[in-house]
């Protein structure tokens, strides 16, 4: 019988259907680094969303057999160690094509037709006393006719340029493999930062990735143009991104995401009070649609893998 042991259970608000065989499980709302051993002694089976698995506590784990991602991202699981001691990886892939591409949509509207601005403006009464039926003090543009620049053509990135061409936006993307689809420009980084009107990030994270967007990239964008970050904190550097916003190097920018999660004091990001920059606490996720197909996703994940024909294998 299989042990299987889900470290962070509160992380998914949907209903996880018992695999189908003989199995023991056990849910822990939530894991601190320090727990990960005691927790998964005698597991066959790890699940985690954001708890971190490194080598150290693998080592102690003799009987660990499947890691469990429930999530897309791995950089919390040492997949190297993974592999050195034969632990199948399998991750949840293309669960939130719907979810995150709306909520990419949904900051770039937000700031485009600066929503946030004029909302504020509302709530301290200067519509109430305006000498006019509208209130103008903030500029608004259409999305039409711009360009849209995506770092990183994956599943996630070609869902987000559909949505832009039914907003009548010009594709642009930069990627490391050839992009076959027409309509899209294929551009190095350097000029999709500096042609786009919009960049939009869809890479995972990795040493090769990280901070890829720092002072000198935002220095190549246009003052007018937008960045949006719905897929790792990482990617940008970001007190560069905090001093860009201050000195208007940038028009705006609308993360979801943040280099350490939940975050600590002394991020530069959460002190921003903008109304170019808005912060959600990475939800782009978690519409209960996209949340309900990945308990589905991860479940199977375990039977394919209990089976003998793991699926979407990372190690």
């Amino acid at each position: 019988m299989h042990r299987i042991v889900f470290l962070d259970r509160d992380s998914l608000q949907a209903i996880v259907r018992p695999p189908a065989f003989a199995h023991a499980w056990q849910d822990h709302a939530g894991t601190r680094e320090d727990e990960v051993v005691a927790r998964l002694a005698g597991a066959t089976v790890a699940v985690t969303n954001k708890v971190p698995l490194r080598a150290a506590a693998l080592d102690q784990l003799p009987e660990l057999k499947m890691v469990a991602i429930a999530a897309t991202g791995t950089d919390n699981v040492d997949l190297d160690a993974c592999r050195a001691r034969g632990i199948v990886v399998s991750n949840i892939r293309d669960y939130s094509l719907v979810s995150v591409p709306e909520h990419c949509f949904a900051l770039l509207l937000a700031l485009r037709r600066n929503l946030r601005a004029y909302a504020l403006d509302v709530e301290a009464g200067r519509w109430e006393t305006s000498s006019r039926f509208c209130l103008l003090d903030h500029p608004i543009g259409d999305l039409a006719g711009s360009r849209l620049g995506i770092v990183g053509y994956g599943a996630l990135g070609k869902k987000v340029a559909q949505l832009g061409r039914a907003f009548g936006m010009e594709i642009a993307a930069t990627s490391r493999s050839r992009i076959m689809d027409d309509g899209v420009v294929q551009l190095p980084l350097d000029e999709l930062l500096a042609t786009s009107d919009v960049v939009s990030l869809h890479l995972p994270l990795s040493e090769q990735t990280r901070h890829m967007i720092g002072a000198r990239e935002l220095g190549l964008m246009k003052k007018t143009a937008l960045l949006i970050n719905t897929a790792r904190g990482g990617l940008v550097d970001e007190a560069a991104l905090a001093g860009a916003l201050m000195s208007n190097t940038i028009g705006g920018a609308g993360f979801d995401v943040l280099s350490k999660e939940p975050p600590t004091a002394g991020n530069p990001l959460l002190g921003l009070r903008l109304p170019n920059f808005i912060l959600t606490p990475h939800v782009a996720w978690a519409s209960a649609g996209a949340m309900q197909t990945l308990a589905d996703m991860l479940v199977d994940n375990i039977e394919a893998w209990a089976a003998g024909q793991p699926r979407n294998v990372l190690a």
